[in-house]
């Protein structure tokens, strides 16, 4: 039942929020992985950043694709919390090494590295969608990138790291707002980056990446 209402989410809800209120121009789309394992590593700055993603890949791909998400802001809520889990399909993400909470239906009995869930979707050949910033910024503003991305693809050299620069959805729906505002929306896709033997290497060309992605908008600031 799930899997069912997973995909008339994705499939009828968001697909007409994304295609028909926002609108996507997506540059690249040919860089898309076309299955796992993978990692999107995109800019955050909208709670529609996940659903854009998740939109950008076919259907067929749905009970692949996992966003990596922190685990604390789903603990406000039970519902909330079954909804990201079940439908949504996210990886809760501890902000530091700690036991999961019985809010998300977890049962380790002794604590796990922040990051396993990943890990393991990552050897299931699942697609993941991380976000390094580790937390929504301001609109239309990037922030620096957290290492534990780094730290993932040190574990898993093989794995694609796929950069997406998005623009628009912080204005559509800002950290704090719960109305949405038509905004178009780009979506640049950068070409995969592999592990180079070196953390500080690999996060120096994801930033590098990502920038020149940015920069091939031309994209005024924000007023």
């Amino acid at each position: 039942m799930n899997r069912l209402l997973r995909f008339l989410f994705f499939g009828v809800a968001v697909r007409t929020v994304v295609l028909l209120l926002l609108g996507l121009n997506v540059r690249h789309r040919e860089r898309l992985p076309l299955g796992g394992p993978a990692i999107l590593v995109a800019n955050h700055n909208s709670h529609l950043d996940t659903m854009v993603l998740i939109s950008l890949l076919p259907l067929k791909l749905l009970p692949r694709i996992r966003p990596a998400a922190a685990l604390d802001y789903f603990l406000r809520n039970r519902p909330l919390a079954w909804f990201a889990l079940n439908i949504i399909g996210i990886i809760p993400v501890a902000r530091k090494a700690e036991n999961p909470t019985p809010a998300m239906s977890c049962r380790a009995a002794k604590p796990v590295h922040p990051l396993q869930g990943c890990k393991d979707a990552l050897e299931r050949g699942d697609i993941l969608i991380f976000f390094p910033e580790g937390t929504r910024g301001e609109p239309e503003q990037r922030a620096k990138f957290k290492s534990g991305i780094a730290h993932l693809i040190e574990n898993h050299p093989d794995v694609p790291v796929i950069p997406i620069f998005m623009h628009g959805l912080g204005k559509s729906l800002p950290r704090g707002e719960t109305v949405l505002v038509p905004f178009f929306c780009d979506v640049f896709v950068g070409e995969a980056l592999h592990w180079n033997g070196s953390r500080v290497d690999f996060m120096l060309n994801l930033e590098q990446g990502m920038e020149a992605l940015e920069a091939e908008g031309g994209f005024a600031e924000w007023e």
